[in-house]
C-alpha cells in the first residue's frame, strides 16, 4: 500500500482524494502525535488561496477540537508564515493547507512541529498508523474538554510581515525597481507590503486570487510572465513565488531567468563574504546543475548533496550546521532566519547581494554557467511510481541511456514526491542530443509501469 505522506505532506485532488473526512482524521491523529504530552494543545492553521482551503480548514479544526486541542486560524498566509507563527505562539504544531505549485484542484496538508520544522518520516508514519487503525474515536476528548478556536490580539499576517522585513537588517531598497509575481497565491496578501515597506518601487502581477487561478500560467512555474513584465517596466529584477510562497524563481533586468541553483550560488557568495557561511559548506540536491558545483569550486565552497526534497536538505543542514541549502526549483533554506524555505526572505537576500555588489542582476547570475538539462515527466500511478527501480527492463533502459550520454553528463530517474510522475532528468553539453534520449526513456517507463502509452511532459 502506498504511503499516505509524500515528500511534502499529504496531497491529492481536493474533495476526491483529499476529502474533508481525511482532513478531520489528520487533525485528530496529528494532534494525538504532536501534542501527546500536553493536556491543552495549541495548533496554528494557515492556508493558501485555493477554493478547497476553507473546507479542509474547517475539517482539520473539527478534528483538533475533538481532541481537546485549541486552534489559531491564521487564514491565508505563506507556508513559512505558519512555521514562524508556530514558534512565536509556543504552539505544539502548525498545519498548512496547500498544494504548493500545483493547480487549484489539488490540495495538501503538511505539519510543522513545535520548533517550526517539517515532520520526519517516523512521526508521519505514526500519524498514518493511527488513521489506518480505524480507532480514532478512542482518542477523543470528553464533552467537558472539547477545544476552542482562539482569537489573538495582533493579526497573524502582520506578525509574519514584520518578521520578514526584519531579515533585511538595517538596509533599504530605495531606488530599486522590482516586479513581484504572486501566483495568485498566499503571497498576494503580504508581498507587496513587505517590499514597499523597505522602500522599493514595486509592480505586482498575478495578485488577484479567486480560488481557482492559483499557479494558473503564473508564478515560479511560469517565470516567462515575470520576465516580460520586468523588461516592460524597466525593473532591476523580478521575483516570482509559488502558490504557498515557500519558493522563489527570479529574473534579471534583461528578462533572463534565475533558477534556484543560481540564486543559491549568489547567496552563498554573499554569506561567505559576510563571514557567515558556517563550515564553508552549502547543501543542495542531486538535481543541482553541474555548473553549480563548478561555481562553488571557484568560490572555494564545499557542497553537500542530498536526495530531492527540501525536508531532506534541511535534515542534512541540521546534521552539519550548514546555514544555506536548497533546490533548483527555488526552495531555499536560510537557517539564520527560518526553519523552512521562504520565497520572500530569499528574495530579500538576493536584493541584499544586488545592493552590496553594485552589479546588474544579469552579471551576478551569469557568474554561474548552466549546463543544459532536460526533464521529462513519465505519467504513472502513485502506487507504481515508487517501484520503477524494481523493473528490470527499466533498469536496462536507464543503463543504455547512461552509455549514450557517456562522461559528459548524467541520467537521474526519481519518483515525484507530490504528483503521480516518475521524473527523468538528463544533463549534458548538447541539448539536441540529450532531449530525445530523455523522451524515449520517459516513454518507455510509462509503457512499462502503466501498460499504456501516454504523453510525456517536459518541465
Amino acid at each position: 500500500m502506498a504511503r499516505m505522506f509524500g515528500t511534502d505532506g499529504v496531497r491529492g485532488i481536493a474533495n476526491t482524494e483529499l476529502t474533508a473526512d481525511l482532513a478531520m482524521k489528520l487533525g485528530v491523529a496529528g494532534t494525538c502525535v504532536l501534542a501527546k504530552n500536553n493536556p491543552d494543545p495549541l495548533i496554528v492553521i494557515g492556508r493558501d488561496t485555493r477554493i478547497s482551503g476553507e473546507m479542509l480548514e474547517e475539517a482539520l479544526t473539527a478534528g483538533i477540537l475533538s481532541m481537546g486541542g485549541s486552534v489559531i486560524k491564521a487564514g491565508v498566509i505563506p507556508t513559512p508564515g505558519i512555521a514562524y507563527l508556530t514558534q512565536l505562539y509556543g504552539a505544539d504544531a502548525g498545519i498548512v493547507i496547500s498544494a504548493s505549485h500545483n493547480p487549484f484542484k489539488f490540495n495538501g496538508i503538511k505539519f510543522f512541529n513545535s520548533e517550526g520544522f517539517k515532520l520526519d518520516d517516523a512521526l508521519e508514519d505514526e500519524i498514518e498508523a493511527i488513521i489506518k487503525s480505524d480507532s480514532l474515536h478512542k482518542y477523543a476528548a470528553d464533552s467537558v474538554h472539547i477545544g476552542t478556536v482562539r482569537q489573538i490580539l495582533e493579526n497573524p499576517l502582520d506578525s509574519y510581515r514584520k518578521f520578514v522585513m526584519s531579515t533585511f537588517g538595517d538596509g533599504r531598497l530605495d531606488g530599486i525597481k522590482i516586479v513581484l509575481d504572486c501566483a495568485n497565491g498566499a503571497s498576494s496578501v503580504v508581498a507587496g507590503d513587505v517590499f514597499r515597506g523597505l522602500g522599493a518601487d514595486v509592480t505586482v502581477i498575478n495578485c488577484e486570487p479567486d480560488g481557482i487561478n492559483i499557479n494558473d500560467n503564473c508564478g515560479s512555474t511560469h517565470p516567462e510572465n515575470l520576465a516580460e513584465a520586468v523588461v516592460k517596466t524597466g525593473a532591476d529584477a523580478g521575483l516570482a513565488f509559488d502558490g504557498d510562497a515557500d519558493r522563489l524563481i527570479a529574473c534579471d533586468e534583461k528578462g533572463g531567468i534565475i533558477d534556484g541553483d543560481r540564486l543559491i550560488s549568489i547567496m552563498e557568495m554573499l554569506l561567505k563574504d559576510e563571514g557567515k557561511l558556517t563550515g564553508n559548506t552549502v547543501t543542495v540536491t542531486v538535481m543541482s546543475n553541474i555548473g553549480f558545483h563548478r561555481r562553488a569550486e571557484e568560490l572555494g565552497i564545499d557542497v553537500d548533496v542530498t536526495k530531492v526534497g527540501d525536508r531532506y536538505v534541511l535534515e542534512e543542514m541540521m546534521k552539519t550546521g550548514c546555514v544555506i541549502g536548497g533546490e533548483q526549483s527555488g526552495h531555499i533554506i536560510l537557517r539564520e532566519f527560518a526553519s523552512t524555505g521562504d520565497g520572500m526572505i530569499s528574495g530579500l537576500q538576493l536584493l541584499k547581494a544586488y545592493v552590496r555588489y553594485g552589479k546588474p542582476m544579469s552579471e551576478l547570475a551569469g557568474a554561474m554557467r548552466i549546463y543544459p538539462q532536460v526533464l521529462i515527466n513519465a505519467r504513472v500511478s502513485n502506487s507504481e511510481k515508487y517501484r520503477w527501480n524494481e523493473n528490470e527492463a527499466v533498469a536496462e533502459a536507464v543503463a543504455e541511456a547512461e552509455k549514450k550520454i557517456g562522461s559528459t553528463g548524467r541520467v537521474l530517474v526519481r519518483p515525484s514526491g507530490t504528483e503521480p510522475l516518475v521524473r527523468v532528468m538528463i544533463e549534458g553539453e548538447d541539448p539536441e542530443k540529450i532531449r530525445p534520449i530523455a523522451e524515449d526513456l520517459a516513454k518507455f517507463i510509462e509503457e512499462q509501469l502503466s501498460g499504456e502509452e501516454q504523453e510525456a511532459v517536459a518541465e
